[in-house]
């Protein structure tokens, strides 16, 4: 299996409201994917973060295999969450990927 877990900082400009929606629909959005996408078999989002916490949003994912994790990353209701709703309002992205 392989785990994919990303973190996100939105940008600074967004009102707590504004990332608040985000985050919402972004949590929806990706978790809904589960069984759309081909060897996905667990995605959760993370919203409520402490206030210790550097980051605003994570994605934890558990894929079959390295073959999946690709499909997922190209596939088109991925792609349509990620261009409209996180590419254009985080500042900032790091991911990790391995094998568990």
């Amino acid at each position: 299996m392989v785990k994919h877990i990303i973190l996100w900082q939105f940008k600074d400009e967004l009102s707590s409201e504004e990332k608040r929606e985000l985050g919402s629909g972004i949590k929806k959005g990706l978790e809904d994917l589960k069984g759309i996408v081909p060897g996905l078999l667990q995605i959760h989002v993370q919203t409520e973060c402490l206030p210790s916490s550097n980051a605003d949003l994570m994605l934890d994912c558990t894929m079959t295999d390295e073959e999946a994790l690709k499909t997922y990353a190209s596939h088109p209701d991925h792609l349509k969450i990620k261009d409209s709703l996180i590419a254009p309002n985080m500042k900032s992205r790091v991911c990790i990927d391995y094998l568990q």
